[in-house]
């Protein structure tokens, strides 16, 4: 959910990915959107996706986060995996941030 998206460019060998947020604004909404527009598989067959936000200082950022997860689940991207990785922003306050923890679909929490 950050507004760089560069969270997987090094497990994808590339620029920053194209982002869930912005394609669904491209295409019309997220309903418009297939799971392969959105998933890149890189290094090691990790599945890769940027949930991505509005303009720093513009809209919610968290959000994005509920739109991205809610997509992802609705879509099949959570069957047959071993491990979720997220990405989030530590400096802002945000009850969209807490979304996995806050709804279990996070087991553990590293602070890094």
């Amino acid at each position: 959910c950050d507004p760089k998206a560069d969270s997987t460019r090094l497990i994808l060998h590339a620029k920053a990915q194209d982002t869930i947020l912005s394609l669904a604004a491209a295409a019309g909404s997220v309903e418009d959107l297939e799971i392969e527009d959105v998933m890149k598989v890189g290094y090691r067959g990790i599945k890769c996706v940027e949930s991505g936000g509005p303009e720093p200082g513009v809209g919610c950022a968290g959000r994005g986060v509920i739109t991205s997860i809610n997509f992802l689940e609705e879509e099949g991207a959570y069957d047959d995996i071993d491990y979720v990785s997220y990405d989030v922003l530590g400096d802002v306050v945000c009850g969209g941030f807490a979304m996995p923890i806050r709804e279990n679909k996070a087991q553990e929490i590293y602070i890094v």
